[in-house]
């Protein structure tokens, strides 16, 4: 990045003044011998492995009888695969990514969050500090979903900060409004339940 930037002001300014700029304001600390010597240095064997990968990788995405611009990182490992390129699939994930190349799911979009503008926002209580010297003091509620064989499930859960220990959770179905709060009812239900077994 910082020789890129190099690269688009050095014909108005130079290098080394520009070096010495960035040097004196703590931006970057690189020489002009640094710059010189990466613009001159070949490039590395991973950098031209990862060229060669990535024509395949593009073939492969767009091929009107392969991927048709659909198959994601893991079809288009197993087809490089089955072709005898021989590649890790973190490695096509990394370069799928840096080259924007997406795969497309099936299913619509799922949407858990429709905010209201006009409704007032709740306060921050601990004003984004999710830290806590004790357990009990501070408990943090999570809403999501997770996909499974029969269909969407959401869950709920309520996690002590301090410990990181799930006290209360909740599955259902569908997204009712009462979920976070049936989890946290729970996490109220074992806080009472344990507190009275320790007193008696």
């Amino acid at each position: 990045m910082v020789v890129a930037f190099i690269d688009v002001h050095k014909d108005a300014f130079g290098v080394e003044p520009i070096c010495r700029v960035l040097r004196q304001h703590d931006v970057a600390k690189i020489a002009p011998s640094t710059y010189y010597a990466f613009k001159s240095r070949p490039p590395s064997q991973r950098s031209l492995r990862d060229e060669q990968l990535l024509v395949e990788i593009r073939r492969v995405h767009g091929d009107r009888e392969l991927g048709r611009g659909l198959y994601g990182a893991v079809k288009v490992w197993r087809q490089l695969h089955r072709e005898n390129i021989m590649v890790a699939r973190c490695t096509v994930e990394r370069l799928m990514r840096r080259a924007g190349l997406r795969g497309v799911r099936r299913g619509r979009q799922l949407v858990t969050t429709k905010p209201d503008a006009a409704a007032a926002r709740p306060p921050d209580l601990v004003n984004r500090n999710f830290h806590a010297a004790r357990p009990n003091a501070l408990w943090v509620v999570d809403f999501t979903y997770v996909p499974c064989w029969s269909g969407m499930r959401f869950t709920a859960f309520v996690s002590d900060v301090f410990s990181r220990r799930i006290v209360g959770w909740r599955v259902a179905a569908s997204m009712p409004t009462a979920l976070p709060l049936d989890a946290l009812a729970m996490a109220l239900w074992i806080r009472a339940a344990t507190a009275s077994r320790s007193m008696g």
